[in-house]
C-alpha cells in the first residue's frame, strides 16, 4: 500500500521561472494522458494535428493516475498533462509543486464513482454498514475526494476502514476477485467495477453534495512562462477538436480514431463520451469555471483533504494556480 506521504513526497516542488524569462526553443515535448478515457483531442492526436500546428515532436505518454502525472511534471519528464483531476492537482500544489491549470478538459460527474460489492447489499439507505470494510482507492485523485465526501455524508468513519491505494484498473481486478468490499475509480475501470456491485449515489446526487467531477489540462508554471505561445497552440487544437465533437456532424468519423487510441471498442467509447461534457472556450473562461469557480472549488477540495489528514497543509488560496492567458491567446487564434 502506497501511503499518502509517499505520494506527496513524489510531488517535488518544481522551480518556477518568471514570466519575463526568455523563451528557449523546444524540438519536442511529452504530453500525459489516460487510456480508456476517450476524448476529442485524441482525434487530433492520431492525425498529427498537434505536431502540424505546434511544429514540434510530441511524445504521448499514458498514465494510470493524476498523482503520477504530477510526479512526472515535477521531474521534468512531462510538459503538459491532459485531463488531470483537480484533486491530484490540489495535492501536488499543496505540497509546493508549481503547477498551473490552463483549461477545463472535461466534466464527468457520472463517470467517477465508488462501487460497493453486490454481495454486501449495501446502498445509500444502509451505507453506515461500510464501517470496517476494505476499500481500494487511488489516493489523492478525484475518486479519493469523492470517496471522502460520500463517507462523510453517510457518517462512515474512515478510520475504521482498511484503505488500500490502488490505481482504478488494479482496483477493478481486485474487486472482481472478491478482494475488496468497495472500490473507487473512473472510465473503463469503473464500467468493470459496476459489473460486480452498485454505486451509492448517482452523478446528480453527488453534485447536490458539492462533488463536482472535472479534469483540467495542467502544466508546470515554468513551461507556461517560457513557452506560452506553444501552449496556446496546443489548447487551440484541443478546443477545435472539442468543437468538432460537440457539433455532432463529425462524431461518426472521429469515433473510430478516438476508440482505437483509447484502447476501447467503439460502442464503449460512445457510451463513455455520452456522459462527458467538453466546455467551449467561452464557457471555460466564464465565472463557473476559470473565472473563479475552479479556484473556489480547489479551496474546498484542499479543506476536505486537510480534514481527512490526506495533506499536511493547504495553501491560503489556489487563485494563483490558474493561468488563463494561454487559453485567452488560443481563443484569438
Amino acid at each position: 500500500m502506497k501511503s499518502v506521504k509517499s505520494v506527496l513526497a513524489a510531488s517535488v516542488a518544481a522551480t518556477a521561472f518568471s514570466a519575463a524569462a526568455p523563451a528557449s526553443a523546444m524540438d519536442e515535448i511529452t504530453v500525459a494522458y489516460f487510456l480508456e478515457w476517450p476524448m476529442p483531442f485524441q482525434y487530433a492526436k492520431v492525425n498529427g494535428t498537434y505536431e502540424d500546428a505546434m511544429g514540434v515532436t510530441i511524445n504521448w505518454r499514458s498514465f494510470d493516475t493524476g498523482t503520477a502525472m504530477s510526479a512526472a511534471m515535477a521531474s521534468g519528464d512531462v510538459q503538459i498533462a491532459v485531463s488531470q483531476g483537480i484533486p491530484p492537482f490540489v495535492v501536488a500544489t499543496s505540497a509546493g509543486q508549481d503547477l498551473q491549470v490552463v483549461d477545463i478538459a472535461v466534466s464527468y460527474s457520472e463517470n467517477d464513482n465508488c462501487v460497493v460489492a453486490e454481495a454486501l447489499e449495501i446502498d445509500k439507505s444502509n451505507a453506515g454498514e461500510l464501517n470496517g470494510k476494505r476499500v481500494g482507492v487511488p489516493i489523492g485523485t478525484a475518486a479519493h475526494y469523492g470517496f471522502l465526501v460520500q463517507m462523510g455524508h453517510f457518517g462512515v468513519d474512515i478510520g475504521t476502514m482498511e484503505i488500500v491505494d490502488m490505481a482504478p484498473a488494479d482496483g477493478a481486478a481486485a474487486f472482481a476477485q472478491g478482494n475488496l468490499d468497495m472500490v473507487c475509480g473512473w472510465g473503463g475501470a469503473l464500467r468493470r467495477m459496476v459489473e460486480h456491485g452498485n454505486v451509492l449515489l448517482t452523478g446528480a446526487e453527488k453534485e447536490e453534495l458539492g462533488i463536482l467531477v472535472f479534469d483540467v489540462t495542467s502544466v508546470p508554471a515554468s513551461f507556461a512562462a517560457e513557452h506560452g505561445d506553444l501552449l496556446a497552440k496546443f489548447l487551440k487544437v484541443t478546443a477545435d477538436a472539442n468543437a468538432m465533437w460537440n457539433g455532432g456532424d463529425m462524431m461518426a468519423s472521429m469515433l473510430p480514431d478516438i476508440a482505437k487510441d483509447a484502447g476501447m471498442d467503439e460502442q464503449a467509447t460512445q457510451a463513455t463520451m455520452d456522459t462527458f461534457v467538453f466546455p467551449s472556450v467561452d464557457d471555460q473562461l466564464s465565472a463557473k469555471w476559470l473565472g473563479g469557480g475552479v479556484q473556489n472549488f480547489m479551496d474546498g477540495v484542499a479543506q476536505v483533504f486537510l480534514n481527512a489528514g490526506s495533506i499536511p497543509a493547504a495553501r491560503d488560496s489556489y487563485a494563483d494556480a490558474v493561468d488563463i492567458a494561454p487559453l485567452q491567446a488560443a481563443s484569438g487564434m
